[in-house]
């Protein structure tokens, strides 16, 4: 198949299709991750856009089916130097063509990635259109500057699951394992897990599943409910913390869940990441903006104001918490992001709430923020009465 990717401003690329043949619309963005592709096309986060990779080879490993992160892949698009068609891991379970042909999303090999994230860098995220079905480049620049784009968009209603689910129930989805074999050729489990014996609710806004398996593993018991969930609906639970999770877009039109967190502050411990910070900032009084080109790789740096120590996280997200917004004197900035300064971390004075712009649960890492799912265990734990 002929692929073509097209930006809003004119730039075409052509290059090798695979996956799907089809044609889609979406947010043009790039990630600097070497590994966790595939975590990349299933996080609920990128819906709407198209991502492109900069590491040059993509595929080597292939896909499985313990690895997702969410119910179903979510790109709009995949862009990549060079496919690797043919994947060597005894983990894979089917190519990366295979699987995006299998859920109807199309890819371009052979595109100058490069050049591709140079202009995005300068420009900024743009519309664009990608597609394997044979259109012209005057019909693909002009389906990117039709599409609707991202901003004032509500896309969590899109990922989120429908209903409420209890994550994890029969223990088998978030044990540890080693990367080995037994006797029969499955995955030897390093560990059982702790009881849940704390019980939480989780906001799904676009929740990675990873992030779902770390709170298990620190002992949570964790109802998951769908974002339009109320505060009194969260509280009949009778949970002891509340998790806001990430998920896709801008923060903005999703008000109903500015207000329900608003309600929920001063009642119980809360805990965003990403989504869920930007929820936090709107709920703290302050509002967010767009970032010219977003975080999006695993390489990010963060510094922590309290002792000055330096994370390196990964990072998926195209908006974030305006500082000069933050007026609220019960609300303080508690990291930074030592490339452009933004804010990476608000935590309230008075009452058990913080969150993280950043991904703790980062898999396949960096793991340098794991422990922020601890300290919020410490933190539900100390707020018993």
């Amino acid at each position: 198949m002929n692929g073509i990717f097209a930006l809003e401003d004119g730039t075409v690329f052509r290059g090798i299709g695979f996956g799907a043949k089809t044609t889609a619309c979406g947010e043009a963005v790039f990630n600097t991750s070497m590994t966790g592709y595939q975590e990349i096309i299933t996080d609920p986060s990128y819906k709407g856009q198209i991502v492109a990779m900069t590491y040059p080879e993509i595929g080597n490993y292939g896909i499985n089916s313990v690895d997702v992160e969410s119910w179903k892949p979510h790109v709009a698009g995949f862009l990549v130097r060079e496919l690797s068609a043919i994947p060597s891991s005894w983990r894979s379970e089917q190519s990366l063509p295979d699987y995006l042909n299998q859920n109807g999303i199309a890819g371009v090999q052979g595109i100058d990635t490069r050049t591709l994230t140079k202009i995005l860098r300068i420009k900024g995220a743009m519309k664009s259109c990608i597609s394997t079905a044979g259109i012209s480049d005057k019909e693909a620049v002009q389906r990117a500057k039709e599409w609707r784009g991202i901003v004032g968009v509500d896309l969590v209603k899109e990922v989120a699951h429908p209903k409420p689910f209890v994550w994890d129930p029969d223990n088998k989805l978030s044990r540890n394992w080693k990367i080995e074999r037994n006797a029969v050729g499955q995955m030897e489990y390093a560990d059982e897990l702790r009881p849940a014996d704390v019980p939480i609710v989780a906001f799904d806004f676009g929740v990675k599943y990873n992030i779902l398996r770390r709170l298990r593993q620190c002992g949570f018991h964790i109802q998951v409910v769908p974002p339009q969930t109320t505060a009194s609906e969260v509280m009949s639970y009778k949970p002891r913390g509340v998790f806001l999770s990430n998920g896709p877009g801008d923060p903005d039109p999703i008000d109903y869940a500015h207000n329900t967190v608003r309600e929920l502050i001063g009642h119980i411990p809360i805990f965003g990441i990403c989504l869920g910070l930007e929820i936090l900032g709107f709920s703290f009084g302050g509002r967010c903006f767009k970032l010219k080109f977003g975080h999006r790789g695993a390489n990010q740096p963060v510094k922590n104001l309290d002792d000055g120590n330096v994370a390196i996280t990964s990072q998926n997200h195209g908006f974030a918490v305006d500082v000069e917004s933050m007026r609220n004197p019960d609300v303080e900035i508690s990291q930074i992001n030592l490339n452009d300064q933004t804010i990476e971390g608000l935590r309230h004075k008075k009452h058990p709430v913080f969150g993280v712009q950043y991904h703790p649960e980062a898999s396949p890492g960096p793991h340098d923020a794991s422990g922020l799912f601890d300290q919020f265990r410490q933190l539900v734990e100390s707020h018993k009465s």
